[in-house]
């Protein structure tokens, strides 16, 4: 199923929904996407959200901490093309939330994130 990020999250309910996004920078910020991963942090971060960087690739930190979070949350969004998210989208599902694979690019997605999420959305 394809639309936009706000149709897939307002569909949650009617009361302000907990949505946890998750962002795999270095499998999101690829060269179709003309954008300094400097300036994506300072804005992300100006707007309340919490930006990891590390020296490595950030899976793990990231698959840890969308888990962790899923008993406080109502929707999870994880923005990636990597299916290495499949197991934590999963859980999420079976917890009950609601869960959105973000697929940065046609060509960048990962077929087996969409098919484990509830919804899918590609950004163009």
């Amino acid at each position: 199923m394809r639309g936009t990020l706000r149709e897939a999250v307002s569909s949650v309910g009617s009361r302000e929904p907990a949505v946890g996004l998750f962002v795999d920078g270095p499998n999101v910020l690829r060269s179709e996407f003309d954008v300094a991963l400097d300036d994506v942090r300072a804005a992300a971060e100006a707007r309340g959200f919490e930006v990891c960087v590390t020296s490595g690739d950030v899976d793990v930190k990231l698959a840890v901490d969308a888990t962790a979070a899923v008993d406080d949350l109502d929707t999870l969004a994880i923005a990636s093309r990597d299916t290495d998210f499949k197991p934590v989208l999963e859980h999420a599902a079976r917890r009950g939330l609601a869960t959105l694979a973000i697929a940065p690019g046609s060509h960048g997605r990962s077929d087996a994130l969409r098919n484990a999420a509830h919804e899918a959305v590609t950004l163009e």
